[in-house]
């Protein structure tokens, strides 16, 4: 057991049985490997169940909108950013929270691993530096930086922003990353490059829909892809439709999203949609000087109009 799942039982154990919440909303051990799932714990004795480790990827401020009681919530950097961001959209409020603070080194990408095995991953294990994967008739062990999400390679904000709980000691935050190489290199292609690479790169979605439920920010009642009313996409794999959805989604993410990673993490066939919400992150940080989720005192770019807010777009 490692000391962060420990420290995360003992802070749990105290919260439930001194009535400071309700419930505690954490990980339990997948069914599968690499695959940790949410854990909602609402009795001392089921603390049990809460682990901790890089295989913690899916964002938990997704279950906490709308909610009505005091939760306790584990959360790593990002996740604590969309709190952040839920406490300012009025998804929750801040004194139903107990943040219970994780510092992060990255968390592992399942896709990388799987793709450097020579079989199927039946047991995982993990020091504080590297990770090993067994399976039937081999074991390889990895540096666990070699194997990190693509967002968790380049994130800056791998402590919590906001916390009441801390189980661990704070990182040392990244310094001197290019967090956006990847969207200038689409920025200087010509247009008609830049068409033809969105077609490959969207080419394999199956309109599964993954990237929007894992989502926090996806939180709408009714989508628009299943608005009838009018009905704004076609419900088939045309390719028109299936552009529209992946850019109309990135649009209402813009301002708000932390890069998380949860929709790559979802995606069944791995596409790159982070590409669109980064550029859009890129540009809030360029016209606004904005990052989302840093400030529950600031209100999003999006949300509010300043005289010097720039115009050099309108045309």
């Amino acid at each position: 057991m490692t000391s962060t799942t420990a420290i995360l039982r003992e802070i749990a154990a105290r919260l439930l049985s001194s009535g400071a919440v309700e419930m505690v909303i954490g990980f339990r051990q997948g069914t599968i490997p690499m695959m940790n799932e949410p854990c909602f714990v609402r009795k001392p004795d089921e603390v049990g169940h809460l682990v901790w480790d890089s295989h913690c990827g899916i964002n938990l401020a997704n279950y906490l909108t709308d909610r009505k009681e005091k939760i306790g919530i584990v959360a790593k950097g990002c996740d604590s950013r969309n709190v952040v961001t839920h406490i300012l959209e009025n998804k929750i409020r801040r004194e139903q929270l107990v943040v219970i603070g994780v510092p992060c080194r990255g968390m592992a990408d399942k896709r990388k691993i799987a793709m450097k095995c020579p079989g199927e991953i039946l047991r995982v294990s993990e020091t504080a530096t590297a990770i090993t994967a067994e399976g039937e008739g081999f074991s390889r062990t990895f540096e666990k930086a070699d194997v990190l999400q693509h967002n968790c390679s380049l994130c800056i904000h791998r402590n919590p922003v906001i916390y009441d709980e801390l189980a661990g000691d704070l990182v040392e935050e990244q310094q001197g990353v290019d967090r956006y190489a990847d969207v200038r290199a689409v920025e200087e292609m010509t247009p008609e490059r830049r068409w033809k690479y969105f077609e490959d790169l969207l080419a394999p979605c199956i309109r599964c829909y993954a990237c929007r439920n894992a989502c926090p920010l996806c939180y709408c009642p009714t989508c628009f892809v299943d608005e009838s009313r009018p009905q704004w996409v076609g419900k088939g794999q045309d390719p028109i439709d299936v552009r529209t959805f992946h850019f109309l989604r990135a649009y209402h993410c813009a301002g708000r999203c932390t890069d998380c990673g949860a929709c790559e993490r979802a995606c069944p066939v791995g596409i790159n949609m982070r590409l669109f919400t980064k550029k859009l992150e890129k540009d809030c940080r360029e016209l606004f000087d904005w990052e989302a989720g840093l400030s529950l005192e600031a209100r999003p770019a999006l949300d509010q109009y300043r005289p010097n807010d720039p115009n050099d777009f309108i045309r």
